[in-house]
């Protein structure tokens, strides 16, 4: 039984964590101007490079979504995929 229960968490939090990706996903689509599959790319990217999970990758997304925060090292690192993916810069970052 408490295997069973286990298997339910952890399948709950798998749902989660797609939809917090998705929904950081979606972002990159509306304000990168890229593909969801090129979206993908970019969260993928920016994790690997920032040596952060994807799920709190998109996370930091969703947050500068809703407040405008980001970290810098982060927002660097998805100027620079969306650079590579797409035709746009982050929407209110510094002109280079």
């Amino acid at each position: 039984m408490f295997e069973l229960q286990e298997e339910v968490e952890q399948l709950k939090e798998a749902v989660a964590s797609h939809a917090v990706v998705d929904q950081a996903i979606g972002m990159m689509v509306a304000l990168g101007r890229v593909t969801p599959d090129e979206g993908w790319e970019v969260l993928k990217e920016v994790s690997q490079r920032t040596n952060i999970k994807l799920r709190n990758v998109a996370d930091l997304i969703l947050i500068w979504g809703r407040d405008g925060r980001m970290p810098p090292e982060i927002r660097a690192e998805l100027e620079a995929a969306l650079d590579r993916h797409g035709p746009t810069q982050i929407p209110g970052a510094p002109s280079e």
